[in-house]
């Protein structure tokens, strides 16, 4: 009780979160709460308790970014809820948090009786999701089920560092994005990154004499440059962290390694240098095979490395592991010395190996849609685009510190099991 309450109250103090109702609780006599007098308003019946392993109660009500609740009526819902859980004689406080964009409320609560007897839990789950469904009618929200459908076509966008809450924006991409693209070197797994704004730098040190090695990331401005603070992979999950993507490089490189997606990109990016004259040409024709280009240049404009990110397939290439014509060297002789690089004429045609790359990656979500910026001058070398179709699980905004704090709690439940 006191963890959730605290949890709740660290928020409070940090201006991004209110006390919005209670219900038999201790009020001090000017108006405020303390986590001692909250969790006093509980002792009687966790003393009162008689079996009940867990008799915490700890509820978040979510709804959607874009629906327009007041506080009145996050009140009215959560009086509603606990009402129609069992517990609506229950001693228990509504805290409304505002630090991220979906605005949403925590309930802590008990759920033993003032005689210490367990409240039945029976079908918890079905009758919570019952009452929140009559909720979403009651008070006119947006069905979640509905939402549910439409993740099969959600959108994400750029990490934008002038808009605040830098964490949630990032963790929508890096919790997801490892899942939709095959890359095969941190490299490339930076390239794709850098389409979103983000970049991730390796960090080593030692543990107890251990050699440790780890990611940190930080969001990026539109020159490319670092315009946060970092944040370390743990903060996002395992599917951001250093080992998991070492593992899952060497996943890819297996998988690529005879995949006729290589044939497809490779013939497709030799056609657009067949046709195209210079730099910015080169782009935008790129653009229209639905391939993005990221190019990696030192102080000295010296171009040393190059990747293309086919959104087709999914898969992101740096120049060497497609052929010796795709090499950084090729293009900068070509936009720096007008040599152009080779381009062989293949003898297998596009349509054999697209339609074989169309069988390879049939179970991949659909192929999203990019509006490509073309009048925003290129001063970072990527592309820079909105990303308007189906391509990742929604970007709604997620507090990661919940999530932390749900977890350490039930890690605590197994360490007092065991």
């Amino acid at each position: 009780m006191y963890g959730a309450i605290a949890y709740n109250y660290q928020k409070l103090e940090k201006e991004s979160a209110q006390v919005l109702f209670t219900q038999k609780i201790i009020q001090a006599p000017d108006g405020n709460y303390s986590v001692e007098q909250l969790s006093r308003s509980f002792e009687l019946h966790l003393l009162a308790n008689r079996k009940t392993e867990k008799p915490v109660l700890h509820i978040s009500l979510n709804p959607d970014p874009k629906d327009n609740v007041s506080d009145t009526d996050f009140e009215n819902m959560a009086q509603d809820y606990m009402s129609e859980m069992g517990y609506g004689n229950q001693p228990f406080v509504v805290f409304k948090h505002t630090d991220i964009d979906r605005t949403h409320i925590h309930i802590v609560s008990v759920c033993v009786d003032a005689e210490g007897r367990k409240i039945s839990d029976k079908f918890e789950k079905m009758r919570s999701m019952a009452a929140c469904r009559t909720l979403e009618k009651q008070y006119g929200l947006i069905s979640a089920l509905d939402k549910k459908q439409e993740a099969h076509n959600p959108t994400f966008k750029q990490v934008d560092y002038k808009a605040g809450d830098i964490k949630s924006q990032m963790a929508s991409i890096l919790r997801y994005l490892p899942k939709y693209y095959q890359f095969q070197t941190f490299g490339a797994y930076n390239a794709v990154l850098s389409l979103f704004n983000i970049t991730a730098r390796e960090v080593n040190g030692e543990y107890n004499g251990i050699p440790k090695q780890g990611l940190v990331y930080f969001a990026l401005n539109k020159q490319g440059e670092k315009a946060s603070s970092p944040f370390k992979a743990s903060l996002f999950g395992k599917s951001a962290g250093y080992a998991q993507l070492q593992s899952l490089c060497d996943q890819n490189r297996i998988k690529l390694k005879d995949s006729p997606v290589k044939g497809s990109v490779k013939d497709r990016i030799e056609s657009v240098i067949r046709t195209a004259s210079n730099e910015s040409e080169f782009r935008k024709k790129l653009i229209k095979e639905r391939i993005s280009i990221v190019v990696r240049r030192n102080a000295g404009g010296r171009i040393y490395g190059i990747t293309f990110i086919d959104h087709k397939s999914r898969s992101v290439w740096n120049g060497s592991e497609l052929a010796k014509n795709l090499l950084a060297n090729s293009f900068h002789d070509w936009w720096n010395n007008n040599k152009k690089p080779e381009n062989p004429i293949h003898k297998s045609s596009f349509s054999q190996k697209d339609a074989m790359m169309k069988t390879e990656t049939s179970q991949l979500p659909n192929t999203p849609d990019f509006l490509i910026k073309e009048n925003m001058p290129h001063t970072y070398e990527q592309n820079s685009f909105d990303v308007l179709g189906a391509l990742l699980p929604q970007a709604q905004a997620e507090d990661y510190e919940e999530q932390t704090f749900d977890n350490r709690m039930k890690r605590k439940v197994k360490r007092r099991r065991l």
